[in-house]
Parts: C-alpha cells; sequence; structure tokens
C-alpha cells in the first residue's frame, strides 16, 4: 500500500473486558468502534453468555459486539453467536485453524485470531508472517503479550520486533494505554494492511480489584491518543515519497 492511502485509514478501536451497562455507554460515546465480551469463565472479566447478550442489545448501529472465547467447542460458539446479531468472533487459546473455520462455518462468520507474542528478546522468534498465513481466513490476527493465562495481563511486548511487513489487517493488544498507545500505532501501522487497538486494562478503574470497571476518563483519554496518534501518522505520511512504479 502506498503512504497516500495508509495515511488516509482511521485507526479502529477496541474496547474489551467490558462487563457493566455504564461502562459500554461510555465506550460508545468516546467513540469506540467495537466492544469485547470475554465468555472465558476463568477471567475476571469474564460475562456469561446471557449477560453478553444483555450489553450487546444497548448497543448502537455500526459499533460492533466481539465475543472472547478460549478453547470453547464449536458448539458452544455457535450457539451463543446466533443469539448475538453481527458478532464477531475472537479465538484467544490454542484453536487451530481448522477448529476456527468449523466452529465459524468455515469463516461465514467473521473472526480475529489472537498471536500470543512472547515477551522480552523472545519475541523476535515469533515468527508472524507465517502465523498470519496460516489464519489468512482470519477478519484480522489480534497481537497480544503471551502471558500465563489468556490476556488481560497488562503487559507489552517488544513491537520493535515485529516483521516489517505483514499481510494482514493486525490488532494491537497488550498492555495499551493512553501513554504508550501512539507509540504502538507509528510503529506498527506501516508494517500491515490496517491497524487496529485493543484495550482493556488501560482504561480500568486504578487499583487491585477494578478488573472488568472501566473508567470514563481513562476511555475518552485512551481515544484521544488514538486519534492523535492518526494525526501524527497523517503527518509523517506527507513527507513520505510516493512510488509511481
Amino acid at each position: 500500500m502506498n503512504p497516500v492511502e495508509l495515511c488516509t485509514q482511521r485507526t479502529r478501536i477496541k474496547i474489551c473486558g467490558l462487563t457493566r451497562e455504564q461502562d459500554l455507554d461510555a465506550a460508545v460515546a468516546a467513540g469506540a468502534d467495537a466492544i469485547g465480551f470475554v465468555l472465558y469463565d476463568k477471567s475476571a472479566r469474564y460475562v456469561s453468555p446471557e449477560r453478553a447478550l444483555e450489553l450487546a442489545r444497548r448497543l448502537p448501529p455500526f459499533v460492533t459486539p466481539v465475543l472472547l472465547f478460549v478453547n470453547e467447542s464449536p458448539t458452544k460458539i455457535t450457539a451463543i453467536c446466533e443469539t448475538i446479531a453481527g458478532a464477531i468472533v475472537q479465538f484467544h487459546g490454542e484453536e487451530t485453524p481448522q477448529q476456527c473455520l468449523h466452529a465459524t462455518h468455515q469463516g461465514a462468520r467473521p473472526f480475529l485470531r489472537a498471536a500470543r507474542i512472547p515477551l522480552g528478546d523472545a519475541g523476535r522468534h515469533f515468527d508472524l508472517v507465517k502465523y498470519a498465513l496460516n489464519y489468512s481466513q482470519a477478519q484480522a490476527i489480534l497481537l497480544d503479550a503471551h502471558v500465563d493465562g489468556y490476556g488481560g495481563g497488562g503487559q507489552t511486548f517488544n513491537w520493535s520486533l515485529l516483521p516489517p511487513n505483514v499481510n494482514a489487517h493486525l490488532v494491537l493488544s497488550g498492555g495499551l494505554n493512553a501513554a504508550n498507545v501512539i507509540d504502538g500505532i507509528l510503529q506498527l501501522r506501516p508494517r500491515c494492511k490496517t491497524l487496529a487497538v485493543d484495550v482493556s486494562s488501560g482504561v480500568e478503574i486504578a487499583g487491585p480489584g477494578h478488573k472488568g470497571l472501566k473508567d470514563p476518563e481513562r476511555i475518552n483519554q485512551f481515544v484521544a491518543a488514538v486519534r492523535a496518534a492518526d494525526r501524527q501518522f497523517l503527518e509523517i505520511s506527507k513527507n513520505v515519497p510516493v512510488s509511481t512504479t
């Protein structure tokens, strides 16, 4: 993609791990494009399928519900998705490409596949190009830090170790907040088809015991930082020569 096309794209925002109506409303008001519900019962941000449906019904048009599963049975995934209109599936466990396709009727329902990137220098050994090729039917590859459990650890991996060119739509996740998301976007946006961002702990109420409880001010700060990154990227792109070949 040439710089002109790249610089016109707005970074999409997903806010994940919502459990309360007021947090969902705050995320929508701030301009979130997608809302994530964790349907993994070992997570502190878990909501039941019934609760996810209840919350998803509050979403206005063009804000997408995303249902996060970890090593769940295709039958259960299909049953839950049939109750929530327009939902995207996020596979966050050890699901194979074949299992992802089976659970989404051969990709008829859009899905995201999480790639768990090792922390520190070990991240350079993760072959993201091959991973994206293996899961080429996914709508996007979501990049998260490989921590104990499955996501929600609030840790970042080393973005600079990712390949310079990945032929996929990417979603940057893992320890994002208003202070670091600009750097993450500026580093990764030139490396892929399009880039979105996904935040959970970075917009939660400060202090222990608040997982799943979002802070409206932090949500607004995060969204403002993403928009600032888009403006910075646009200015940078204006100075990049456009190839005529």
